[in-house]
């Protein structure tokens, strides 16, 4: 609980830190690369580090959690807490990398703030910075026992058994654990993180969605060539995976992690829909594969729009599996309609005219723009925003609170 003085100096001294938490985050990660740069072998992702995506991340993290803790000083937004407690445990961030943290990112606010940063504004934030990262280690560990691993260490090798094009854009790589052990428990709808030794000799992690049923010892990824984009790089970890990985060969997974996943019983009767774009539908495909693996009668309605048909990843594999299901069905939007799909409505995705099942848990994922867009209609058509669950590719650059 944030004591009632920190409270007053937090509330009052928030727009200043605000304003300046990206110039903080910015010479934050500076400097503690500068000085650790070991970190950056295989913890931080080096695009999302030249993008500044992950420091807008982790400024709007901070923010939101000061945020919340001044509309009630004894919260903890689940939501947001939740979300970077997965994302850090599926990269093996460990207890004593909070107190590495605190020390540059104290010492980047008092460069930025300079006289304003108060020994007494200091201890108050320093208060804020400890409850969140102790609300995130207490997490951590938690989802380190439920995994059944040691804090950190999350990295078990798997064998690329089969490889298969998807889109020109677009790979499947089936897995399975290269020590012949049980594959570990995992959700539908979850990820791993994937780690791999670049041309340079730095390791890089991304998180890929399970893109099949979790429950035997075959797991599925489903991996877009990530483009450069306004003069950008290319993903590296993409274009190694879609130019060197073959079957036979041998890839670092991580547990699987991620909090937004299917929590309900096989015979839960509450209906679903799962709404995606371009390759946001791999957390879908998986969640629909678990569902007919378990011949879940429900509602279930799935919602995806892409450019075109011959871009839409896992097409053919969607239309299968919800043929599988007694109460499935589709609609598909492309900006640009081929004759794969001849009843697929052309644009982009509207609901108007698409009836939503009353009751319904709604699993989004996409890009941002499209995530919003199609959140803000859901709930223009009456779904409350607690039903509404989304999955971010990368640092979670879009938290929406519960009614926005």
């Amino acid at each position: 609980m944030l004591s009632a003085d920190s409270a007053a100096l937090v509330r009052a001294t928030l727009p200043a830190v605000t304003g300046a938490l990206d110039e903080i985050t910015a010479r934050f990660y500076a400097a503690m690369f500068h000085d650790r740069p070991e970190l950056l072998d295989g913890m931080f992702n080096r695009g999302n580090q030249a993008s500044g995506a992950q420091r807008r991340a982790l400024a709007g993290s901070i923010a939101g959690f000061a945020t919340a803790l001044l509309a009630d000083p004894g919260t903890r937004p689940d939501a947001l807490l939740s979300r970077i407690a997965h994302k850090h445990a599926a990269v093996g961030v460990t207890d004593d990398q909070y107190t590495i943290v605190h020390k540059y990112l104290f010492g980047a606010i008092a460069d930025v703030l300079g006289d304003a940063l108060t020994p007494q504004v200091a201890a108050a934030w320093d208060e804020v910075y400890w409850l969140m990262a102790g609300a995130l280690i207490g997490r951590e560990a938690l989802l380190y026992q439920e995994a059944g691993v040691r804090p950190g260490g999350v990295w078990r090798p798997w064998t690329v058994v089969e490889r298969r094009t998807e889109t020109p854009d677009v790979v499947s790589l089936l897995l399975r654990p290269a020590d012949g052990e049980p594959a570990p428990r995992a959700r539908a709808g979850q990820y791993v993180s994937v780690r791999v030794r670049l041309d340079d000799g730095v390791h890089q992690l991304r998180q890929y969605s399970l893109s099949s049923d979790p429950g035997d010892d075959l797991r599925r990824i489903t991996v877009k060539r990530v483009r450069g984009e306004a003069g950008g790089p290319d993903g590296e970890v993409s274009a190694l995976l879609h130019d060197d990985v073959r079957a036979g060969d041998e890839l670092l997974l991580s547990a699987p992690f991620g909090d937004v996943f299917l929590d309900e019983p096989a015979d839960a009767e509450a209906p679903l829909v799962l709404v995606s774009a371009g390759i946001g539908c791999t957390p879908m495909t998986g969640i629909l594969a678990h569902l007919a693996a378990v011949g879940a009668r429900r509602t279930v309605l799935v919602l995806h729009a892409d450019r075109s048909p011959a871009e839409h990843a896992l097409r053919a594999e969607t239309r299968e599996l919800v043929g599988r299901l007694p109460g499935g069905s589709a609609v598909f939007w492309y900006e640009r309609p081929g004759p794969w799909e001849p009843d697929a409505r052309t644009g982009l995705m509207d609901l108007s005219g698409v009836g939503l099942p009353d009751g319904a848990t709604v699993f989004l994922c996409g890009p941002l723009p499209f995530m919003s867009e199609v959140r803000r209609q859901l709930l223009a058509t009456g779904v409350p925003a607690r039903r509404v669950r989304y999955e971010v590719f990368g640092p979670d650059l879009w938290l929406p609170t519960a009614t926005a």
